[in-house]
């Protein structure tokens, strides 16, 4: 154990550092400190003595230059059990520091204000703290090292237990805290830099560098044999946040599981993609109905009775708030969760009756942008030993974009309903078959290994509503087979991106059988 006389606190943040002062102070603990922090606890009623005193120099350059001196890192640095270290501490009247309470310029938050200049991020990035606090780590055993303001109460109980003194243990844990708290701020300013010092930023970077946060242990994973955890990615320099699931607010329901967290985002991205009123019902990542309607109530039903049979146990996501007459047709069906802007008071507590529903709460929902993506917004997917790093699919056509390819050509209600059905099927697995009418899933054939096994699954799930309904595919038909079955169930139209060798073969299979087909020129593949 270490026993703290010599204390040194200089803190950005200074939440609850007049408490620990005091409660350091009871123990007798000499207090070195600097500029605003000394203020603060001087103003409580501590004597402080200022590091300038310490190292003989005042504060320089605007405080740039306080602490980078030999009487603060050689009184951190030195082993205390190396008799070498200690005489030339003695011979250079330096005096050991036990502890150090230091946390960093806000450079995250500085960096997130959207009028932000340069200028004014530079200023904040911090030199002296991540020295003291390098300093200290590397010397854990000897000195306690303290970057988080939640230790304090802790810290300050533990030494009431040990007579002024820290465990060992404990000195280990705050290392390896500190450590990790001057990564995180170091990438952040590597990503910071990166973005608004290069020249060129279009290209993937040579390094990539993630932070995630632990928001939530998981009971199991996929299975019940795997053990996994929730985390959080730190956007330090990101000044906007899109509706997400990690950033939703749970106001309901037991806890969320590893699949209920996949399937959430599955349920929340394809409403996202829609300007109107849009509901979608998941089951396993892929949408078994979705809709949209002329208010969200409309577009939940719609969606709901698309495919009431898979919707048991789904996961439900809403692009408007969610409605009393939404709540009240939930209410008597099993669902995992759902997610949408809001709940109405009505529809939360129509909805809190029921207690195994899990209710999320996003806040405004916007359509993703299509301009430029930040590489630390991408869309990453883990393999052993390595990771792959692309854009996120954020491509959709309008009616503008498409090339009408057969001699009939779609009426404005085909249009529609083709534009939709291209937008919905983008979320579904690979090989994906979608069959969509007046704004309505109603066949979904996903990731099958040929393409017309995908669309016999999705005529199949249609029935009798595969007559007069379009049918989107997220690649192109490398045979006429998918088009000869949508003629027999009664298609009428069919979009996809074109491009196959047998595209020729196709088309005549479509003029043969008086359907239109149009092609987006862009692939929808989901892995």
């Amino acid at each position: 154990m270490v026993k703290i006389k010599r204390a040194l606190i200089s803190v950005s943040d200074k939440t609850g550092i007049a408490d620990l002062g005091k409660g350091l102070a009871k123990y007798g603990v000499e207090i070195l400190s600097t500029g605003g922090t000394s203020k603060v606890l001087k103003e409580a009623g501590l004597e402080v003595k200022d590091v300038s005193e310490v190292t003989g120099f005042p504060e320089m350059m605007n405080g740039r230059v306080k602490t980078l001196h030999p009487k603060i890192h050689g009184g951190l640095l030195a082993l205390r059990d190396n008799s070498d270290h200690m005489k030339q501490l003695s011979e250079q009247n330096i005096e050991p520091i036990d502890m150090v309470v230091v946390n960093l310029y806000p450079f995250a938050k500085t960096v997130a204000k959207p009028d932000v200049k340069l200028e004014e991020a530079i200023e904040n990035i911090d030199i002296g703290g991540p020295s003291m606090i390098r300093s200290a780590s590397k010397n854990f055993r000897s000195v306690a090292v303290v970057v988080n303001p939640g230790r304090y109460a802790d810290l300050l109980a533990e030494m009431e237990k040990n007579d002024g003194q820290i465990r060992d243990a404990t000195l280990k844990a705050l290392a390896v805290e500190a450590f990790d708290h001057t990564a995180e701020y170091d990438m952040g300013i590597h990503c910071y830099l990166q973005d608004n010092l290069l020249d060129d930023t279009s290209e993937f970077p040579k390094t990539i560098r993630y932070t995630f946060h632990k928001q939530q242990a998981l009971r199991y994973g996929e299975n019940p044999h795997q053990k996994a955890a929730f985390y959080r990615q730190a956007q330090a320099t990101d000044k906007t946040r899109e509706a997400s699931v990690t950033g939703a607010k749970q106001l309901h329901g037991k806890e969320l599981s590893f699949n209920n967290i996949v399937d959430i985002h599955a349920a929340l991205e394809p409403v996202k993609d829609f300007a109107e009123p849009a509901a979608c019902v998941i089951k396993h990542t892929n949408p078994c109905g979705m809709a949209i309607g002329k208010d969200i109530t409309e577009a939940y039903i719609k969606a709901f009775e698309a495919d009431t049979v898979s919707a048991f146990g789904g996961i439900v996501g809403l692009n408007r708030p969610c409605t009393k007459a939404i709540a009240e047709k939930m209410k008597d069906i099993f669902l995992e969760c759902v997610i949408a802007p809001g709940f109405t008071e009505e529809a939360l507590e129509l909805l809190q009756a029921k207690k195994n529903i899990r209710l999320l709460e996003t806040g405004r929902i916007t359509q993703p942008q299509l301009s430029k993506q930040s590489w630390r917004n991408m869309d990453f997917k883990r393999v052993l030993g390595g990771l792959l790093l692309q854009d996120r699919d954020l491509g959709n056509v309008t009616t503008d974009g498409l090339k009408i390819v057969t001699a009939r050509k779609p009426t404005e209600e085909e249009l529609r309903d083709l534009i939709f059905s291209w937008r919905v099927c983008k979320h579904v697995k690979s090989n994906a078959i979608l069959l969509a009418q007046n704004g309505v899933t109603v066949g979904v054939g996903p990731g099958q290994t040929n393409r017309v096994g995908a669309a016999e699954i999705a005529i199949h799930m249609a029935g009798d509503k595969a007559r007069g309904a379009v049918m989107a595919s997220d690649a192109f038909f490398p045979f006429r087979d998918g088009i000869d079955a949508a003629a027999i169930a009664g298609v009428c139209a069919v979009i996809q991106p074109g491009g196959s060798v047998k595209d020729e073969e196709v088309i005549a299979a479509a003029n043969e059988h008086k359907i239109t087909m149009v092609f987006t020129g862009m692939r929808h593949f989901k892995h």
